[in-house]
């Protein structure tokens, strides 16, 4: 799936340039910190798990490229910056990736406004003691893999030049996240980032 998207995006963002005006053309991109924010353990219902994914820190790489009237596309991923504890035993990190349709105008001449929806996965690493190895990689790990939606919004606080600010939220629709307490995550933070071309 990771590598479908991947080359998904490739396609599209090679192939923009050549429908795209000259001043219509933007490019974003960002690191975020910020924090993940899901029903808690003891609020799981029906065959959801009573284990909280929400809390502690999430790092974001996100980048995006508006080629028509600040329409575009982005891509981001997420992850938890430190393990966590899974039935207070079991070390996991969950890993959200995502490509989206985006929609950024200007609000004037020092904020631009940021609108997006779209889709891709999460990625829960849970780690053991053992290394397992097959001919190219060792790993310590074994992932659980979900479909997700997302959409989200953002401010653009131009700072200086193409230099900004930009709080963010996520809201995130996991597909069969049964292992966790809800299907539904929220991620909040705030990035720091360089638009090119403005």
């Amino acid at each position: 799936m990771k590598q479908l998207l991947v080359g998904l995006v490739a396609v599209v963002l090679f192939s923009l340039p050549a429908w795209a005006q000259p001043s219509d053309q933007q490019g974003d991109v960002a690191f975020a910190v910020g924090s993940l924010f899901t029903p808690s353990a003891s609020d799981a219902s029906g065959n959801y798990s009573a284990q909280s994914m929400g809390g502690g820190a999430y790092l974001t790489f996100s980048g995006d490229y508006l080629f028509y009237r600040h329409f575009g596309i982005g891509s981001e991923v997420s992850w938890r910056a430190s393990r966590n504890d899974y039935g207070g035993y079991q070390p996991y990190r969950p890993i959200f990736y995502d490509v989206n349709a985006v929609y950024s105008p200007p609000l004037g001449k020092h904020a631009q406004v940021e609108l997006l929806g779209g889709m891709g996965g999460v990625s829960t690493h849970f780690y053991s003691q053992y290394y397992a190895c097959n001919y190219f990689v060792c790993s310590n790990y074994a992932s659980v893999n979900h479909f997700d939606g997302d959409v989200g919004a953002g401010i653009k606080l131009f700072l200086h030049g193409g230099v900004f600010l930009r709080p963010e939220f996520r809201e995130y629709f996991i597909k069969d996240n049964y292992e966790f307490s809800s299907g539904h995550a929220t991620r909040a933070d705030v990035a720091l980032g360089y638009t090119f071309g403005r």
